[in-house]
């Protein structure tokens, strides 16, 4: 852990697992069907999953195959929020908010990358692995928090409509259904 890291640590103490629970039970009950805050509500779920299976994994061909598998949906989902999200949280004096998640997806991607050059069996990835997850719980946290809450408030229904089809268009252009076929198939 970085000297930045431990300072952050200890200033911002993380929130417990009830928090965390609660938050995203009332982020669910604010969405709608199919709406970008639902789709993004799917995606935090499916990155926690995915997340725990590189943390699960016992052989490094396994870990390698779900650490590849969580990066691309980590990159597809932040490159929405990041064109669609943030910037909608910005129109809507919500300046702040994007500025920390701009900032803290950034910091994410970092250490993703320094990952992919640790030996991905070693106590080191492990440890990294587990400053990601933090990072991710915590940033997942402050959007499903209030974040997006205040953003569902604040947006007419005729943006969350584009939100919705945009954050749709940007997820798919990266993810794409072959390439999410291709590790369901691995793990098969």
């Amino acid at each position: 852990m970085s000297i930045v890291d431990k300072v952050v640590a200890a200033v911002t103490p993380p929130e417990s697992a009830e928090d965390r629970a609660e938050a995203r039970a009332q982020a669910v009950s604010v969405a709608e069907p199919d709406d970008w805050l639902s789709l993004i509500l799917e995606h935090h779920a499916e990155l926690e999953e995915a997340l725990a299976a590189v943390e699960e994994a016992i052989e490094e061909d396994e870990r390698m195959m779900a650490f590849k598998a969580f990066a691309i949906l980590l990159t597809g989902h932040s490159i929405a929020e990041e064109g669609v999200i943030y910037p909608a949280l910005a129109a809507a004096s919500e300046t702040g908010h994007a500025d920390m998640g701009y900032s803290e997806q950034a910091m994410v991607k970092m250490q993703m990358a320094a990952l992919e050059k640790l030996e991905p069996m070693s106590q080191e990835f492990v440890d990294k692995l587990e400053h990601v997850k933090g990072a991710l719980l915590h940033h997942m946290y402050e959007e499903e928090g209030n974040w997006f809450l205040d953003l569902k408030k604040k947006a007419s229904p005729e943006d969350q409509e584009m939100m919705t089809e945009r954050y749709t268009e940007e997820f798919d252009r990266y993810i794409g259904d072959d390439l999410l076929e291709e590790f369901d198939d691995a793990e098969a």
